[in-house]
């Protein structure tokens, strides 16, 4: 695996687009990469995340049981992110992950990315403005979805 090509699928994630080509290379080189085979699983639901993943080759299948025991699944392929929230918060994990095939991921770490944002506050600062305004965003769905409710209940 290549640093360049780590550096091109990284560069293209929303929650990385803030960093310069200096400091993508420093999380690229400082990523785990690894070939992983079908059925791999790389995290359950309910385990605390340290890292979140990006799907250099292949596919990886996010499982998450509903209330009912109903399974839902999403695919992730090639230059996706997944486990994001590992990077800013210590929580369990809501889904479970598993390779679909020989996939080669790359796994970044909470502390190397912590590091960054400590190394480099205005990147920091511009993540929360983001995060911010995408938490008000889906707020305001929610209240349009509770207000349908409300209507339809009526």
């Amino acid at each position: 695996m290549s640093l360049e090509r780590d550096i091109g699928l990284m560069r293209r994630l929303p929650i990385l687009e803030e960093l310069s080509e200096e400091q993508l290379r420093l999380i690229a080189f400082s990523a785990e990469n690894r070939r992983v085979g079908d059925g791999t699983v790389l995290f359950r639901s309910g385990e605390r995340g340290d890292a979140a993943y990006v799907v250099a080759a292949g596919e990886i299948v996010l499982t998450v049981k509903d209330g009912d025991g109903e399974e839902r699944v999403e695919r992730c392929g090639p230059g996706a992110m997944f486990g994001a929230r590992a990077l800013l918060l210590e929580a369990p994990r809501q889904a479970s992950a598993a390779a679909a095939g020989e996939t080669e991921i790359i796994q970044i770490r909470r502390a190397v990315f912590r590091r960054m944002m400590t190394e480099y506050p205005d990147i920091a600062v511009r993540l929360h403005a983001r995060l911010s305004s995408e938490l008000a965003t889906a707020n305001a769905e929610l209240a349009r979805v509770a207000d349908r409710l409300d209507a339809a209940a009526d």
